[in-house]
């Protein structure tokens, strides 16, 4: 029994990136690769045309196959399903477009992460999505674990204390996490194998040891992304308008869960805590 109760999570990395734009791409990309190997992790990446660019940032996707990760789907544009400038038929062309880029690789599954985990604001939008997906053999990636990191990111290349930011980042994993898992046991009645949402940056190039360590420390096993996304609440399609957010999120959304804040993580919530601990440039008088 206690090994059924067992916290696990399996790691799983959005965008890609662009070393056209990003000098340190390459070396950003093999850091990731590198812990990953190094803690015996298997792990998938979702890239985005939008963010790896041309071929060499392609190239580094494709590293991503060649060490033995999943390579899955985020779209050619990382465009916001939830807004209405963007239609389903649009948004199906840049599923198309980056099922081109990347189908060919070994690693490649047809799975598809939404662009800010946003599926729509309009019930015929996220319908048609969802019939056309089960039409051409995709299944949804979803996150259950979702986090702000691309905001560390953001001020870890501003230049804040390295020390006291990775100290502040593990504990902004692990409170999410907690509260994911918590959630999943008041909405599911169980803890989930669950998949949490990364990115690939400059943050997670230098803290994705520390982020691993932390979470064995505190009794979670990191599996697989397929183990996780074979559990049935993967496939769950809540009912909810706005459409997306994390998988947890939106069965509790669904079930009426009080007290939810909308959107489920951002930059908002992270930006005071951050401050009082004196990890942002302080605002010019």
């Amino acid at each position: 029994m206690a090994a059924a109760q067992a916290k696990s999570v399996a790691l799983t990395f959005d965008d890609g990136l662009d070393p056209d734009k990003e000098p340190r791409a390459a070396e950003w990309n093999a850091a990731i690769l590198g812990t990953l190997a190094r803690h015996g992790i298997r792990s998938m990446v979702f890239p985005s045309l939008r963010h790896t660019g041309g071929q060499a940032g392609r190239a580094l996707v494709a590293d991503w196959s060649k060490a033995g990760h999943l390579v899955g789907n985020h779209t050619s544009q990382h465009r916001n399903l939830g807004s209405p400038k963007l239609t389903a038929a649009e948004f199906i062309g840049h599923v198309q477009e980056a099922d081109a880029a990347f189908a060919h690789l070994p690693g490649w599954r047809p799975l598809l992460r939404f662009p800010y985990l946003k599926e729509g604001e309009t019930t015929a939008k996220r319908d048609e999505v969802r019939a056309w997906m089960k039409a051409n053999g995709y299944r949804p990636a979803p996150v259950s674990i979702d986090a702000s990191d691309w905001y560390y990111d953001e001020v870890f290349r501003k230049g804040a204390d390295r020390a006291r930011l990775k100290a502040a980042y593990v504990r902004h994993l692990l409170d999410r996490a907690a509260y994911y898992d918590g959630l999943a046991r008041e909405v599911l009645g169980h803890e989930p194998p669950h998949v949490l949402l990364l990115h690939t940056s400059a943050l997670n190039a230098a803290f994705l040891g520390d982020v691993i360590r932390a979470f064995r420390e505190a009794g979670w096993t990191i599996v697989a992304p397929l183990v996780a996304f074979a559990d049935p609440l993967y496939a769950r399609e809540p009912r909810i308008l706005p459409a997306g957010e994390g998988i947890v999120w939106a069965v509790a959304k669904e079930q009426g869960v009080a007290g939810l804040r909308y959107p489920a993580e951002d930059s908002r919530y992270e930006k005071p805590i951050l401050e009082a601990a004196g990890l942002l440039p302080a605002n010019p008088p």
